[in-house]
């Protein structure tokens, strides 16, 4: 069986459901087809971060952006160390 997916509006609309319109979890998750748990996890993502919530479709949250673009840059200096190193091992065998 496939892992079903969900869109941000589908999030939204369904956080939407449960805290604008009172509508139960039970009763959301039947009319929806979510399990309960789904629905509680989705509203507690949209009150902890309401703009960040359910970033999806390759989009990361500014925390998670910013730790990729440091560790690319780490992967780049790395690099760069070690050609500094190799360099200065090749040039001191060079000069004896």
């Amino acid at each position: 069986m496939e892992r079903r997916r969900f869109t941000r509006e589908f999030k939204l609309e369904a956080v939407r459901l449960i805290k604008d319109r009172g509508v139960s979890y039970v009763q959301a998750s039947q009319d929806l087809k979510v399990h309960p748990t789904q629905l509680r996890n989705w509203v507690k993502a949209f009150a902890d971060d309401p703009q960040g919530a359910f970033p999806g479709h390759g989009q990361m949250k500014p925390e998670q952006l910013e730790i990729a673009q440091l560790k690319r840059e780490i992967a780049k200096l790395k690099a760069e160390r070690d050609i500094l190193k190799k360099a200065a091992a090749y040039f001191a065998k060079e000069s004896t």
